[in-house]
C-alpha cells in the first residue's frame, strides 16, 4: 500500500517562509505527476501546484512568484517552498501523486498538514 507522509507545515508569520515536503513510500514502479492541493475551512480543496516527471509546473494564480515546487525523483519526494505567505494561504496541504506499482496505477493522498498564516 502506497502511502504520502507529509511533513513542513507549523505556524508562521505573515511574509515569513515555510517548505513542505512529500515522500512516497512502498514498492513503486513509477511517480507521474506531483502536487499539492489545499483546504481552507469552509472552501473547496484547490489545486496549489504539480509537476510532472519532466518538470513541467503549474501554479494556482495567487501563489505565482510566492510558492515554487519542485521533485526529486530518486527520492520520491516532492517539495512546496513557500515564501511571503499571508494569512489567506492558512489552510490544510494535501500531497498527491499520480503512482504506478506493479499491481495498478492511482491517485495517492498525504494525511495533510497544517499552514497556519497569522501574526
Amino acid at each position: 500500500q502506497v502511502q504520502l507522509v507529509e511533513t513542513g507545515g507549523g505556524l508562521v508569520q505573515p511574509g515569513g517562509s515555510l517548505r513542505l515536503s512529500c515522500t512516497a513510500s512502498a514498492p513503486i514502479f513509477s511517480i507521474y505527476t506531483m502536487g499539492w492541493y489545499r483546504q481552507a475551512p469552509g472552501k473547496p480543496r484547490e489545486l496549489v501546484a504539480d509537476i510532472t516527471t519532466s518538470g513541467n509546473t503549474n501554479y494556482l494564480d495567487s501563489v505565482k512568484g510566492r510558492f515554487t515546487i519542485s521533485r526529486d525523483n530518486a527520492k520520491d519526494t516532492v517539495y512546496l517552498q513557500m515564501n511571503n505567505l499571508k494569512p489567506e494561504d492558512t489552510a490544510v496541504y494535501y500531497c498527491y501523486g499520480d503512482i504506478r506499482t506493479q499491481w495498478s496505477r492511482d491517485d495517492y493522498w498525504g494525511q495533510g498538514t497544517q499552514v497556519t498564516v497569522s501574526s
